[in-house]
């Protein structure tokens, strides 16, 4: 088999066998002993153990509130991402190091700091409580704690090609009669597409596996707002190790399947994006309504 680099640089053959090596030890192996564990349940059993209805319930609270905290994401932090680019204001670089907090911040400290604030006897959900609406110990409350988390991914992976972007190419637009509208459709969005959903698909992936902000905020109750990491923790404090195993395992399939999807759509917004910029248009073509 052989391989071929475009990097003049030598080295490619040991820096694959570290990357293969690193890769089976941290990734492959551990991930091939899970299914290893779960196909020794049998197909019968396993899908007796994911398809009762606190199973269920569980994987989709995960997964909805998961896929709505990262579209939240996607949305504000393209705006924020925005705003740090192409704005200077006083305290900037303060506003910018706070988007990096969730990061560093340990999640059990999140957790507790939101469940303070929006119970029903904090600053915020008191508030809410006002209109009929709760937040703490509902799935609200899990969104707003995976949108917490999740947006840094979204800002971080946004900035660098915002900042690549050329102006110019915003007023070579404006100047051939494109309105801001029509400049950012044609222009910006199809640039930031493939970094939006790279920052998405972060967002995503940790939020449907987040634990520890998510426990404090979300009250925990079967059927209502329990999510699946917190019923694999339950069923290992119960010893039920097959429960545990086979609901971990669907956790991942049903991820890995999300996140192809996710890639191909990324995959898919670079190929138009190469394919637009290489087809020639008239301006009028280019920006008609």
């Amino acid at each position: 088999m052989k391989f071929k680099t475009n990097s003049p640089l030598p080295g490619f053959a040991p820096a694959l066998f570290y990357t293969v090596l690193y890769l089976a030890l941290i990734v492959v192996i551990p991930l091939s002993g899970l299914f290893f564990k779960t196909a020794e349940l049998g197909l019968a059993q396993f899908w007796d153990l994911i398809s009762g209805e606190r199973v269920t319930h569980a994987l989709t609270i995960s997964f909805t509130t998961a896929l709505a905290a990262a579209i939240l994401n996607a949305v504000f932090g393209l705006i924020i991402a925005w705003v740090f680019v192409r704005y200077d204001f006083t305290g900037k670089g303060l506003f910018d190091a706070i988007i990096d907090l969730p990061f560093a911040l340990p999640t059990a400290v999140a957790g507790i700091a939101l469940s303070t604030l929006y119970s029903g006897s904090g600053w915020l959900g008191s508030l809410f409580n006002k209109i009929g609406i709760e937040i703490a110990f509902t799935p609200l409350g899990i969104v707003i704690a995976l949108t917490f988390i999740g947006l840094p991914f979204v800002v971080r992976s946004v900035e660098p090609v915002l900042r690549e972007l050329e102006k110019e190419l915003e007023e070579a637009a404006a100047s051939l009669g494109a309105n801001r509208w029509q400049t950012l459709y044609h222009v910006v969005l199809p640039t930031l597409l493939p970094a939006l959903l790279s920052g998405f698909a972060l967002a995503f992936a940790r939020g449907v596996g987040e634990y520890g902000s998510v426990i404090f905020i979300a009250g925990n109750v079967p059927y209502v707002s329990e999510v699946a990491p917190l019923l694999i923790v339950i069923k290992l404090e119960e010893y039920d190790y097959a429960g545990a195993t086979a609901v971990a395992a669907a956790m991942l399939l049903i991820s890995f399947v999300l996140l192809i999807l996710i890639n191909a759509l990324q995959v898919w917004s670079q190929r138009y994006k190469s394919s637009s910029q290489n087809v020639s248009t008239t301006p009028a073509q280019e920006f008609v309504a």
